[in-house]
């Protein structure tokens, strides 16, 4: 239901804003971006190179494109004004899904604690939708770029997301909250039930220009969520009661590398 509601509410952004739009004269732009996710969570030792390559998983999105600088209506630019010229609205929905485990120290094969083995028989999993806005800042003329004067256009971008999240939290050796499955530090920090809140989006990328119509894109991204609880585990001395966390500092956050294809409507 939450999915078809997100993207029931992107067509209805996208299709609003083209029927407003094109009596001023802009363009849009379509396309569809994929790519790896590395999901920096609660499961893992911190800043732990395995961990951050393990607990990656894999996106898609659908994008559309306020281009500022085209006029649909009668194929020509639009006025020469700064704005136009090196900004663009980009609108989408994404989705993405990784699937979580303990790695680093704590879980070495020389460690043979019951805490070590509490930690190897959790995993988890975390299906993400998102749809939002962000503002793309084209250091390089857009109408040059379209005009095929360069091939290559770099970009950089901000921008929010509403976030809705589904995630899972199991452990091997039964089920959780249990002195023989959790360690202390996880006890009464799970949520297993979906959820939503809100991300800040920020990218670094380049588009070739492929064909007149036709661009491709490597986006380089970042996302912090406003939520700890987006993989499911919020890992703290207030939910605990016993046990202090301090390496629980930050909320989830993702790294997206996506390759992407755009096709300009005409």
């Amino acid at each position: 239901m939450n999915t078809r509601f997100l993207l029931l509410v992107f067509f209805l952004l996208v299709f609003s804003k083209q029927e407003a739009y094109s009596q001023f004269g802009f363009s849009h732009e379509v396309g569809l971006i994929t790519g790896p996710v590395v999901f920096y969570s609660d499961f893992g030792q911190r800043n732990n190179f395995e961990t951050n390559g393990k607990n990656t998983g894999f996106g898609i999105g659908l994008i559309h494109y306020l281009n500022f600088s085209y006029r649909a209506d009668c194929n020509c630019y639009t006025r020469d004004k700064y704005f136009n010229d090196h900004f663009k609205v980009r609108n989408e929905i994404d989705y993405h899904k990784t699937s979580l485990a303990h790695y680093g120290r704590w879980v070495d094969p020389d460690q043979t604690s019951l805490f070590a083995d509490q930690l190897r028989a959790m995993s988890g999993s975390v299906s993400v939708f998102e749809i939002g806005s962000q503002l793309e800042y084209f250091p390089l003329s857009i109408r040059d770029f379209a005009a095929g004067a360069y091939k290559i256009a770099p970009f950089i971008s901000f921008g929010v997301h509403y976030v809705n999240f589904d995630p899972e939290v199991e452990s091997s050796l039964g089920p959780l909250n249990s002195p023989i499955t959790t360690p202390d530090k996880y006890f009464n920090s799970f949520q297993q039930d979906p959820g939503s809140t809100w991300a800040v989006v920020g990218s670094v990328g380049i588009r070739y220009k492929l064909t007149p119509l036709s661009d491709l894109m490597l986006d380089s991204r970042w996302e912090y969520y406003f939520s700890d609880y987006v993989d499911g585990l919020s890992p703290s001395l207030d939910n605990n009661g016993t046990t202090p966390v301090p390496e629980n500092k930050a909320n989830e956050w993702i790294y997206w590398l996506n390759i992407g294809y755009i096709y300009y409507i005409d």
